[in-house]
């Protein structure tokens, strides 16, 4: 036997099975024509109708594989609602074809196929049936779901006295009972306290481990990017990109803050990554001997702005111009991530000020704060500002942030009557994006990794 003939080779990768696949998925509703071209149309019957119509959907290609959680993102009005009710059945396509292998539990609309005239525990034993739960199915898990949902004494009550928190709980709470092959979610994490909002993580993380496949709406950029294996892109009925979550948010975010005569190209610019499945301004970097010059990182979108400035009542103190400056002195809001920035604002003092400190917050999105900086320790303050006096504050930091749309607030503090007190405070004073980098290893919103690479140590007994 020759060597060629002894050379072990790996078995081929079993190739995942498709829970969802759409190949040209399309729909399009009828819309009513105006008043004198019904006329024209009822004169001239050879006249097409297509020109009064709407497609919410247009040539959708997509494959969804069992056992991932796949984030849909895109803008109002870009067919993401659309396309769940497709896949849930629903809705009926115009054209295309649309396969589904698995059970599918939907939570499409809040409290769907709830009657307000009956009580909880009643609507539990009709939704139930709908979505495929037996009666000795239910008799098992109705305990649980009543302990999830979290309702009390309200599941017996009629539905129409519920708020529309105890809806998302009663419907979630169902759901995940049917132990779904395939759940389909539109928005409906979005609804209810937060105690409950991280109960359903944990349960979504479950059904993940146990093989289901999660399809799922949300505006979050987060919960997409901590639940997702992958996430989807649409703009105005089209896929534009599907890819890693951390990608496709970002060009989400990108979109969102577009200048209108931008957009084209952006759309453009997408698509092609789409086709290529590379990210643009991602190629290796060459190895030279020489040292290379460290370029001033980041640029400025005068699209992105922060929509939600709101200012705290002036005592004495105004902050004005915050924004953030890279290495160079350039103003930026689009960061590296892991580059070095520098929050600044100036302070104009028009009274005297005594015990003052300066300071910042990052936050998320959906305000969360990450980290700040206040210009002092707890035990030391400037003693006092002279009125007609203008302070400039620098925090420099670094972004060592996961890529997506951040806020910084802004804040002067003093002591007014043997009191701490805010003598001017800004939220969210300016918005700024974090790009994706290229073989980054960091999980979750803050970057943890230090220069030295990661250790694995290996004992032998």
């Amino acid at each position: 036997m020759s060597s060629e003939d002894q050379t072990i080779r790996p078995l081929p990768a079993k190739l995942p099975e498709v829970a969802i696949r759409a190949r040209g998925l399309t729909k399009t509703y009828p819309l009513e024509a105006p008043t004198g071209t019904r006329l024209k149309r009822i004169l001239t019957p050879t006249q097409s109708g297509t020109d009064y119509s709407y497609t919410a959907l247009s040539e959708i290609d997509l494959e969804i594989f069992k056992g991932e959680t796949v984030g849909i993102v895109g803008r109002n009005g870009s067919g993401k609602s659309t396309l769940l009710n497709l896949v849930c059945g629903t809705l009926r396509k115009s054209s295309g074809q649309l396969e589904v292998d698995g059970h599918i539990a939907p939570l499409l609309t809040l409290g769907a196929g709830f009657d307000p005239e009956f009580t909880g525990r009643e609507n539990v034993v009709m939704n139930a049936a709908i979505i495929g739960i037996t009666k000795a199915e239910l008799k098992d898990s109705i305990d649980s779901i009543i302990e999830f949902s979290g309702i009390g004494d309200f599941f017996d009550r009629k539905i129409k006295t519920y708020s529309s928190g105890m809806y998302a709980r009663l419907a979630f709470s169902v759901a995940i009972h049917a132990h779904p092959e395939i759940l389909v979610i539109d928005e409906i994490l979005s609804v209810g306290d937060d105690a409950f909002a991280r109960k359903c993580h944990a349960r979504l993380e479950e059904l993940k481990a146990a093989g289901s496949t999660i399809l799922f709406v949300s505006h979050s950029a987060q919960m997409v990017l901590e639940l997702c294996d992958r996430a989807i892109l649409l703009e105005e009925g089209q896929r534009l990109l599907t890819a890693l979550p951390k990608e496709v948010v970002a060009y989400y975010h990108k979109l969102i803050y577009a200048d209108p005569e931008n957009r084209a190209n952006l759309i453009s610019e997408i698509q092609a990554v789409d086709r290529d499945g590379t990210l643009p301004d991602q190629s290796p970097q060459r190895h030279t001997d020489k040292p290379q010059k460290t370029r001033p990182s980041g640029r400025f979108d005068a699209g992105l702005r922060s929509e939600s400035r709101s200012e705290y009542t002036r005592l004495g103190a105004e902050i004005r111009d915050p924004k953030i400056l890279n290495t160079a002195g350039e103003q930026v809001n689009i960061l590296e991530m892991g580059g070095e920035y520098t929050y600044t604002y100036e302070v104009f003092f028009s009274k005297d000020a005594y015990g003052v400190q300066f300071g910042m917050m990052i936050k998320t999105g959906t305000g969360i704060e990450l980290a700040g900086q206040i210009s002092h320790a707890a035990n030391e303050r400037i003693e006092k500002i002279t009125h007609h006096s203008t302070i400039r504050v620098r925090f420099p930091f670094q972004a060592k942030l996961a890529s997506g749309i951040y806020f910084v607030n802004a804040g002067v503090m003093g002591i007014r009557g043997h009191e701490v007190n805010y003598l001017h405070r800004m939220i969210d004073a300016v918005a700024f994006r974090v790009e994706p980098v290229d073989r980054d290893r960091m999980t979750g919103r803050i970057d943890l990794s230090s220069a030295h690479p990661w250790i694995q140590e290996v004992t032998e007994d």
